[in-house]
């Protein structure tokens, strides 16, 4: 009898209204519900066991996997690669006595764990310097249930880290790194690559609890020229480099896949680790001011092109753009700069430059709509077929935001532009016939697979005589 039939038999021993079959079929639906890839069959069996109460006293060996991990399981060693680390938090306990806690994920040939380190082994020695890749090995862990039912590694004061200096069969974090074009639904504990495809931004929130929160938010595109939007929670602008260029390659440790509003999104979290090509000093821009406008808040918010014709989207925070009109070619020395996204500060200057005839006009850029791809920014010229409607939409948290759209053709196709909140007052001001000029305008896929036309916070929409 092997010794995973063996422990089928104990099982059985102590709960004798349960047939072989039973349990095959509860192993069956623990691994669909754990995730695929993520627990062995000996193991599903320990965390059902724990379900009913029932301890299977077969000894592990000393040395195990992760796919053998089970809740329950005390005094384990094994060893590992460190995928990613997060930063040490402090907590309260119920009688507010204060406690460390710090958590990484780990991987093997097989699998991936959660491992929370707990008070004084939150700031073990030489813990923060662990970096991706690393082989390290654990000594006499305990393992609990996660929230989600799946086993996580806990480092108590009877356990310990170290470091190992042996040969592996653990892949390295390059064997292991997915192009984004690979990434289905559902995965998670993963290291994943892509180029920057557009802004990078920073986002503040209060959770549901009431909390302050933060999130970095960007779209990485693989190398099937297909987008993805990326939200990191607990990260901002701080954690990455001054100056991005539009083509930087990405990698992100850590991330889970899960499905949005638009499609796959890749989500991350504070234990997230960022790598983004980049530098922290930001180089001069030279580009030509497409259009200008101003943000409610008094923003100067600029789109403009350079020599090798990319769009970008400048803030200024300094006012120091008011020196220039539409047309003009300027120079800046931004505060930063992410991807296509520009800001200026206190701390930037700008010039106005002798007109230069390699940087295109606003009439050379612009794109015809036969010719408007997802996920890109363009500028338009057309005529507006339909009187532009409003109307009010209410979103899944119960908010009610204005949309308001309006359809409009060229010589070579007909498109939806539409706008929310601030940009659908843009949109309020056209009427039927006219002949309007759109600029920073991103397309997003629509309804029934047609592509749809939007308005962000740097477009201008000109009436043309």
């Amino acid at each position: 009898m092997s010794e995973f039939e063996n422990l089928i038999a104990k099982f059985l021993e102590q709960k004798p209204e349960l047939t072989k079959s039973d349990i095959e079929e509860q192993i069956k639906l623990k691994k669909e519900k754990i995730g695929a890839g993520y627990l062995t069959d000996q193991g599903a069996l320990f965390l059902i066991a724990s379900d009913y109460g029932i301890a299977l006293s077969e000894p592990l060996k000393v040395e195990m996997g992760l796919k053998d991990l089970y809740a329950g399981a005390k005094e384990i060693s094994l060893e590992t690669r460190v995928l990613n680390l997060s930063p040490a938090k402090q907590f309260s306990r119920k009688d507010g006595s204060p406690f460390y806690l710090r958590t990484m994920t780990v991987y093997d040939e097989n699998s991936t764990a959660s491992v929370k380190l707990w008070d004084e082994k939150a700031n073990l020695p030489g813990v923060e310097n662990l970096k991706p890749g690393d082989l390290i090995k654990i000594i006499k862990a305990y393992v609990k249930s996660d929230l989600d039912g799946s086993p996580t590694i806990n480092i108590g004061s009877g356990s310990n880290i170290e470091t190992a200096d042996t040969k592996s069969e653990i892949p390295t974090i390059d064997t292991i790194t997915k192009d984004i074009s690979e990434l289905k639904e559902g995965q998670k504990d993963l290291v994943i690559s892509g180029i920057i495809d557009g802004a990078i931004s920073g986002m503040e929130f209060t959770n549901s609890r009431g909390q302050p929160g933060k999130a970095l938010r960007m779209r990485l595109k693989g190398k099937d020229g297909n987008g993805m939007r990326v939200v990191l929670w607990g990260k901002d602008e701080s954690l990455i480099p001054n100056m991005i260029s539009q083509s930087a390659k990405v990698r992100l440790l850590g991330v889970r896949v899960k499905s949005g509003n638009q499609g796959l999104e890749i989500h991350g979290n504070d234990a997230t680790i960022i790598e983004i090509e980049g530098g922290k000093e930001t180089e001069p821009v030279i580009a030509r001011v497409l259009s200008l406008s101003s943000s409610d808040n008094g923003k100067n918010m600029i789109l403009a092109v350079d020599s090798k014709r990319n769009l970008y989207n400048i803030t200024d925070f300094s006012n120091s753009t008011s020196i220039c009109v539409e047309g003009d070619v300027i120079e800046c020395m931004p505060s930063k700069v992410y991807g296509n996204s520009i800001t200026l500060d206190e701390n930037s200057f700008v010039r106005k430059l002798d007109n230069d005839e390699s940087i295109p006009s606003l009439s050379k850029i612009r794109t015809k709509i036969n010719d408007v791809k997802v996920d890109g920014s363009y500028c338009i010229e057309a005529i507006i077929l339909k009187v532009p409607e409003r109307r009010e939409v209410q979103t899944k948290a119960g908010e009610s935001i204005l949309l308001s759209e309006m359809f409009v053709e060229d010589d070579t196709g007909q498109i939806w532009v539409k706008g929310w909140r601030n940009q659908a007052r843009l949109i309020d001001k056209c009427e039927l016939g006219e002949i309007v000029s759109i600029t920073g305008l991103n397309a997003k896929a629509g309804l029934e697979g047609r592509i749809e036309l939007f308005l962000t916070a740097f477009s201008k929409i000109t009436k043309k005589n």
